[in-house]
């Protein structure tokens, strides 16, 4: 007897938790950063990137080649900093590159850069002005074990 009551509470309760008809709507079209906003990004997490790994002499920066404007700054940016950027898995030098995947997402006026490695992650979201793009917090660094 004691289990209809439980059983409409329950019902109660979960009711409560619905989603009315203001339901999120989602984009299928990527949102791409582009122009010199792509380049301040990139230049911002590349300088970061190199701070958190340590020496361009001996790490080789495995890194998918894209089309986008962000993944050519991106690239510019490491072999700004010294880095040997490659897309092949093997060296010439028969050593494994350090793999480093990148994502942009832009949302709420705001976008979200990050960098992520086997070992570390990297993150940061920017503001992006007229001609450049803004940090607007602080850089998130997340170590893997």
């Amino acid at each position: 007897m004691l289990k209809l009551p439980m059983f409409f509470f329950a019902i109660a309760l979960l009711t409560g938790c619905q989603t009315g008809e203001e339901a999120l709507i989602t984009n299928s079209t990527p949102n791409t950063v582009t122009g010199s906003a792509a380049s301040a990004i990139a230049g911002d997490l590349a300088s970061r990137f190199a701070e958190q790994i340590g020496s361009p002499a001996t790490t080789t920066i495995k890194l998918d080649k894209g089309e986008t404007e962000y993944a050519i700054a991106l690239e510019k940016a490491f072999k700004g900093w010294g880095y040997t950027v490659t897309s092949e898995s093997k060296t010439t030098k028969n050593e494994r590159p350090l793999e480093v995947a990148y994502s942009i997402d832009a949302f709420d006026g705001e976008i979200l850069a990050r960098l992520t490695t086997p070992s570390i992650a990297l993150a940061r979201t920017y503001t992006q002005t007229a001609d450049s793009a803004t940090p607007a917090s602080p850089l998130s660094v997340m170590r893997h074990n």
